[in-house]
């Protein structure tokens, strides 16, 4: 009988903590019960199980240790499930997946990080690592796009971010009667963003329309292409690179994502329903 690759078999943690972000998405921190998962790096992802329900893929939003964060927006049976999970309850854990953000790429470069609703969730531990480590990069610019102001995620964050020595900008494409910021989509932000295309590494998450604009728009204003990755999703089942529900090409994204450079990804999608 052959044994079970020990990232095939779930690892029990405990919910420590929950934080309502939205009105439909939170934030659950998860501690280990027994022996832990190996570290996860940014960008990485893992199965969480919602037991007797399923598990779904989800990336790290915070790596402490060996205390895990996911931002959960609930959408499904499984996602509304770990949503609103209290502290106390139980979820099996499979990881860590995936090819993170691979930050030793940008050290001594300029980093612009460009995030989408919930793609801030992924980029927020790049955000993190750059900071605590400022005197491997250059200048950090995180610009940042919602819906909504009440879609905004990680709010608690960005002023420690700005004090930190970030450049932090925030647009919403639908304001409310509150909103003193921009309006409009994330890409127009770039607009008015001052970076050296020759020193600068770009990371990108979001919808995949947005990913696409902005690689192509950092491109088009002298980025190389091998220097702006973004983070791909498909539907994925097994984590492993056995069952083939990730494809994107020759790529199976839970193995050779979800962080894929644009240079790579750009022919891919272009490819209609790929």
């Amino acid at each position: 009988m052959t044994a079970a690759r020990p990232d095939a078999v779930p690892v029990v943690y405990r919910v420590a903590g929950r934080t309502d972000e939205t009105s439909d998405t939170a934030e659950i921190v998860l501690d280990p019960v027994a022996a832990p998962l190996p570290p996860f790096v940014p960008g990485q992802f893992a199965m969480v199980y919602a037991f007797g329900i399923g598990d779904i893929p989800l990336s790290a939003s915070g790596v402490d240790g060996h205390r895990l964060t996911h931002t959960v927006r609930a959408v499904g049976a499984v996602s509304r499930a770990l949503q609103g999970l209290p502290p106390g309850a139980t979820v099996g854990v499979r990881g860590p997946f995936g090819i993170g953000w691979e930050l030793f790429a940008a050290q001594g470069r300029d980093v612009l990080v460009v995030a989408g609703g919930l793609g801030l969730a992924p980029l927020r531990p790049l955000v993190r690592a750059v900071l605590a480590a400022r005197r491997q990069y250059g200048r950090l610019t995180v610009l940042i796009g919602a819906r909504t102001p009440g879609d905004l995620l990680c709010t608690r964050d960005l002023d420690d971010w700005r004090a930190a020595g970030a450049r932090v900008e925030v647009t919403v494409d639908r304001p409310d009667d509150s909103w003193q910021g921009d309006v409009g989509v994330v890409t127009g932000l770039l607009d008015r963003s001052e970076f050296d295309p020759a020193n600068t590494a770009a990371f990108v998450c979001g919808p995949e329309v947005m990913m696409r604009a902005t690689a192509r728009d950092l491109v088009h204003r002298g980025l190389a292409p091998h220097r702006v990755r973004i983070s791909l999703e498909r539907t994925m089942h097994c984590g492993t690179g056995h069952c083939g529900h990730c494809q994107l090409g020759p790529l199976l994204l839970c193995r050779d994502g979800p962080v894929v450079p644009w240079d790579i990804a750009e022919p891919l999608l272009s490819v209609r329903e790929l």
